[in-house]
């Protein structure tokens, strides 16, 4: 049976990320009636503590200096010192997380299970894990063996925010038991990048494009749509790499990250990676000719076609209004 569970809370400025209450549900997923509890690293936390409270049954305050910026190396040191053996440690599945987690789960002893999109409940010591691979085009299914408790990657976005608030949870400073938190890395500094000509970051509606686009000439049919829109262009990476558009437009985890109200979706396929810029559960409509394609699978909206033909007659309709 599951021991005790436990929700890595990812924050900024001061504010927890839209995974604090996605690990919430993800934790009913996996034992209905189990207690939650968070861990909230940081310096000078207690603003996010009291934020969370509310959704967990504790929240575990770890407040030191030397964790004002989060650094892996020294965070699976102190984890290692005041998680219970046996408990299964949920972590957000984004760059700091794939950075954390394998690493952490050795020195626990645990096993590790990356980029979980959802959980078919529990069969003993047995955690049933559903995974994607390949671009999400093919779901995997694992039996994880949780009898010495586990580390687990969960994909943000996957699952829809708990928005209960009746935890009522208290604040439980562990900041004294952390033991040595020397480290071989330290950090140096954060280069902001550009924000160019167009701040997405800021945008009520965006109108992305992928790989669908297929050539450079075409980004104009988007433009044209997100002028009738009052919206901007933004895109996914295979776009950025390719130079049709600035960095400063890429949607995701190696660009930007987004809060839109609406997000049209044009020709992406909706890798994790891409899904993991977009935060605030916009309103998603995507436009794919691949049935298959996983953005469907997130999408408010679905319409399966060439978006080289679908975006024009789209921007001719609303020009008609």
């Amino acid at each position: 049976m599951a021991g005790q569970i436990f929700a890595y809370i990812r924050y900024k400025d001061g504010v927890p990320e839209d995974s604090a209450l996605e690990l919430v549900a993800a934790a009913k997923k996996i034992a209905a009636d189990a207690p939650v509890n968070a861990l909230v690293l940081g310096s000078g936390v207690d603003a996010v503590c009291s934020a969370v409270a509310a959704s967990y049954q504790e929240v575990w305050k770890i407040d030191n200096e030397a964790l004002a910026y989060p650094n892996a190396e020294v965070i699976r040191k102190l984890l290692v010192n005041i998680l219970p053996q046996d408990c299964i440690l949920m972590v957000p599945h984004d760059t700091f997380g794939m950075d954390l987690s394998p690493g952490l789960s050795i020195k626990l002893d645990s096993p590790f299970v990356s980029d979980a999109v959802d959980f078919e409940g529990l069969d003993g010591d047995t955690l049933k894990v559903v995974r994607q691979e390949y671009g999400g085009a093919v779901s995997t299914h694992v039996n994880c063996d949780i009898a010495s408790g586990a580390v687990i990657n969960v994909r943000p976005g996957a699952f829809q925010p708990e928005e209960s608030q009746a935890a009522g949870g208290s604040v439980v400073d562990k900041s004294g038991d952390i033991g040595d938190i020397s480290a071989g890395r330290r950090y140096l500094e954060t280069v902001v990048a550009e924000v160019g000509d167009v701040d997405i970051t800021k945008e009520d509606v965006l109108v992305s494009i992928g790989r669908g686009i297929e050539d450079e000439d075409n980004i104009e049919i988007a433009e044209d749509l997100a002028e009738a829109m009052g919206a901007v262009v933004s895109c996914s990476r295979p776009i950025v790499d390719a130079k049709w558009l600035e960095k400063s437009r890429q949607v995701g985890t190696s660009g930007q990250t987004v809060k839109p109200k609406v997000y049209l979706a044009c020709g992406i396929s909706g890798s994790f990676q891409h899904l993991g810029g977009l935060k605030g559960n916009p309103f998603i409509v995507a436009i794919n000719k691949n049935p298959k394609a996983p953005i469907f699978q997130v999408a408010d909206v679905g319409i399966e076609a060439d978006i080289l033909d679908f975006l024009p007659e789209l921007t001719d309709a609303i020009n008609e209004q």
